[in-house]
Protein backbone atom coordinates (compact mmCIF):
# COMPACT_ATOMS: atom_id res chain seq x y z
CA UNK A 1 0.00 0.00 0.00
CA UNK A 2 2.78 2.40 0.95
CA UNK A 3 4.64 1.50 -2.24
CA UNK A 4 1.52 2.33 -4.27
CA UNK A 5 1.32 5.75 -2.64
CA UNK A 6 5.00 6.38 -3.32
CA UNK A 7 4.67 5.25 -6.93
CA UNK A 8 1.65 7.52 -7.42
CA UNK A 9 3.49 10.47 -5.87
CA UNK A 10 6.54 9.81 -8.06
CA UNK A 11 4.36 9.56 -11.15
CA UNK A 12 2.64 12.85 -10.33
CA UNK A 13 6.02 14.52 -9.83
CA UNK A 14 7.26 13.19 -13.17
CA UNK A 15 4.11 14.36 -14.94
CA UNK A 16 4.48 17.81 -13.39
CA UNK A 17 8.12 18.06 -14.44
CA UNK A 18 7.32 16.87 -17.96
CA UNK A 19 4.53 19.45 -18.25
CA UNK A 20 6.92 22.16 -17.04
CA UNK A 21 9.57 21.01 -19.50
CA UNK A 22 7.08 20.93 -22.34
CA UNK A 23 5.93 24.47 -21.53
CA UNK A 24 9.52 25.74 -21.24
CA UNK A 25 10.59 24.20 -24.52
CA UNK A 26 7.50 25.47 -26.36
CA UNK A 27 8.09 28.99 -25.06
CA UNK A 28 11.75 28.91 -26.06
CA UNK A 29 10.94 27.62 -29.54
CA UNK A 30 8.23 30.26 -30.04
CA UNK A 31 10.65 32.99 -28.97
CA UNK A 32 13.29 31.65 -31.32
CA UNK A 33 10.80 31.46 -34.17
CA UNK A 34 9.70 35.04 -33.66
CA UNK A 35 13.32 36.22 -33.57
CA UNK A 36 14.18 34.30 -36.73
CA UNK A 37 11.07 35.63 -38.48
CA UNK A 38 11.98 39.17 -37.52
CA UNK A 39 15.55 38.58 -38.67
CA UNK A 40 14.32 37.42 -42.07
CA UNK A 41 12.78 40.85 -42.68
CA UNK A 42 15.93 42.70 -41.64
CA UNK A 43 19.33 42.93 -43.20
CA UNK A 44 22.76 43.72 -41.91
CA UNK A 45 24.07 43.44 -38.38
CA UNK A 46 20.64 43.61 -36.73
CA UNK A 47 19.52 40.56 -38.68
CA UNK A 48 22.71 38.72 -37.76
CA UNK A 49 22.22 39.58 -34.07
CA UNK A 50 18.61 38.38 -34.13
CA UNK A 51 19.59 35.16 -35.88
CA UNK A 52 22.30 34.53 -33.31
CA UNK A 53 19.86 35.13 -30.45
CA UNK A 54 17.33 32.81 -32.09
CA UNK A 55 19.90 30.07 -32.49
CA UNK A 56 20.98 30.52 -28.88
CA UNK A 57 17.36 30.11 -27.76
CA UNK A 58 16.98 26.96 -29.83
CA UNK A 59 20.21 25.56 -28.37
CA UNK A 60 18.89 26.35 -24.89
CA UNK A 61 15.62 24.56 -25.69
CA UNK A 62 17.49 21.48 -26.87
CA UNK A 63 19.65 21.52 -23.74
CA UNK A 64 16.63 21.72 -21.46
CA UNK A 65 14.86 18.97 -23.38
CA UNK A 66 17.89 16.72 -23.00
CA UNK A 67 18.13 17.45 -19.28
CA UNK A 68 14.46 16.65 -18.72
CA UNK A 69 14.77 13.51 -20.81
CA UNK A 70 17.64 12.31 -18.63
CA UNK A 71 15.60 13.01 -15.48
CA UNK A 72 12.62 11.13 -16.92
CA UNK A 73 14.80 8.10 -17.69
CA UNK A 74 16.18 8.05 -14.15
CA UNK A 75 12.70 8.36 -12.60
CA UNK A 76 11.25 5.69 -14.89
CA UNK A 77 14.02 3.28 -13.86
CA UNK A 78 13.25 4.00 -10.20
CA UNK A 79 9.54 3.35 -10.80
CA UNK A 80 10.35 0.13 -12.64
CA UNK A 81 12.45 -1.07 -9.71
CA UNK A 82 9.65 -0.17 -7.28
CA UNK A 83 7.13 -2.05 -9.39
CA UNK A 84 9.45 -5.05 -9.63
CA UNK A 85 9.87 -5.18 -5.86
CA UNK A 86 6.09 -4.89 -5.35
CA UNK A 87 5.38 -7.69 -7.83
CA UNK A 88 7.96 -9.95 -6.19
CA UNK A 89 6.57 -9.21 -2.72
CA UNK A 90 2.90 -9.63 -3.74
CA UNK A 91 2.71 -12.06 -6.68
CA UNK A 92 -0.86 -13.26 -6.15
CA UNK A 93 -2.22 -9.78 -5.61
CA UNK A 94 -0.51 -8.70 -8.83
CA UNK A 95 -2.03 -11.64 -10.72
CA UNK A 96 -5.50 -10.78 -9.36
CA UNK A 97 -5.17 -7.12 -10.35
CA UNK A 98 -3.91 -8.04 -13.83
CA UNK A 99 -6.82 -10.47 -14.29
CA UNK A 100 -9.29 -7.84 -13.12
CA UNK A 101 -7.90 -5.24 -15.51
CA UNK A 102 -7.98 -7.80 -18.32
CA UNK A 103 -11.60 -8.63 -17.54
CA UNK A 104 -12.59 -4.95 -17.56
CA UNK A 105 -10.80 -4.33 -20.86
CA UNK A 106 -12.44 -7.44 -22.34
CA UNK A 107 -15.90 -6.30 -21.23
CA UNK A 108 -15.29 -2.78 -22.58
CA UNK A 109 -14.08 -4.07 -25.94
CA UNK A 110 -16.86 -6.64 -26.12
CA UNK A 111 -19.53 -3.92 -25.91
CA UNK A 112 -18.28 -2.11 -28.98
Amino acid sequence: MLNNIRATANEAAINGKLDDANTDVKALVKDAQSLLTAAAALTGTKADDLRERGMALLDSALGKAGKYQDQAVVKSKELAKTADVYVKDNPWRTVAVAAGVGLLVGVALGRK
